[in-house]
């Protein structure tokens, strides 16, 4: 199994498709494992040519921990997230990458592209915010990430994910039921950690702001997000659109926070373009 073992920092992740092909990393949001990251979706990039990377976030799944159950500031930041991007680059021995996050996973990406803009070939920004402000941010303060949460059975946790999902009102895309139920079953066995998604909180409370900072991005750009998000406002997409020069703006109506599986194909196929934009300009 792949760790890296840079500066302390212990992460698992796992590589798909041909070695010589351009590498995409993809990278998960808050709290979620590689797992959100389903191989199907992958294969969709592969079989377009590209290498793809998937990795456990730190604080999640099979990577490091920085602390224990009852910790919830883990003493990191935002640019220590980011840093982890590079860290998987490196330990590939890749000196730039496309790099694709979803919400956090979005916000990490953007913390690179700032950073170490020499590492960055090109952006997908699904879901995601560049900044705390009020108009982005719909889930309010989230006081029960302030203090140690509550551990569960795995029972519990697929149950609490069943009765979350069942709970939605019908909409236009299928609510991916059983998907979600095994995946909380498979992240729970491979590392159960609440408390991990407080530590990660609390960096992203303290992350600096990063509207004005994107509008030095200058590389191809796909800015991703549902009409519907009632976590984090689609205007923000708009706003980060407008910063980075030349990106291409999708706006999905009737869908929420997470990608529906039937947007997958399209999804794909634009971070393709992107991508296939990017190497065309090297």
């Amino acid at each position: 199994m792949p760790y890296t073992e840079s500066a302390g920092v212990r992460l698992y992740y796992e590589v798909f498709g041909v070695e010589t092909d351009p590498l995409l990393v993809l990278v998960s949001g808050g709290g979620a494992q590689l797992l959100s990251w389903d191989e199907e979706f992958i294969a969709h990039l592969t079989d377009g040519g590209l290498r793809v990377a998937r990795f456990d976030n730190r604080d999640t799944g099979l990577s490091a921990r920085f602390g224990g159950e009852n910790d919830i500031d883990g003493g990191y930041g935002l640019s220590d997230m980011g840093d982890d991007i590079v860290r998987i680059l490196d330990d590939l021995g890749v000196d730039s990458a496309h790099i694709a996050g979803h919400s956090m996973g979005g916000m990490m990406a953007q913390m690179v592209a700032i950073q170490h803009p020499e590492r960055v070939r090109s952006l997908g920004l699904l879901s995601t915010i560049p900044g705390t402000s009020p108009r982005y941010v719909l889930h309010g303060e989230r006081p029960e990430l302030l203090e140690p949460p509550v551990r569960m059975t795995r029972e519990q946790a697929v149950t609490l994910t069943e009765t979350a999902l069942r709970s939605l009102p019908t909409g236009r895309y299928e609510a991916q039921i059983d998907w979600h139920i095994a995946k909380t079953g498979e992240a729970y066995d491979r590392g159960y950690s609440p408390e991990g998604y407080s530590r990660q909180w609390a960096a992203l409370r303290r992350a600096p702001e990063r509207l004005e900072d994107l509008r030095s991005v200058n590389v191809p750009t796909l800015v991703f997000h549902g009409r519907d998000d009632d976590v984090l406002h689609w205007c923000s997409a708009v706003d980060i659109a407008e910063a980075i020069t030349g990106s291409e703006l999708q706006v999905q109506p009737d869908m929420g926070h997470l990608i529906p599986h039937e947007l997958w194909p399209d999804l794909s196929q634009a971070l393709l373009r992107t991508a296939r934009r990017a190497e065309e300009s090297r």
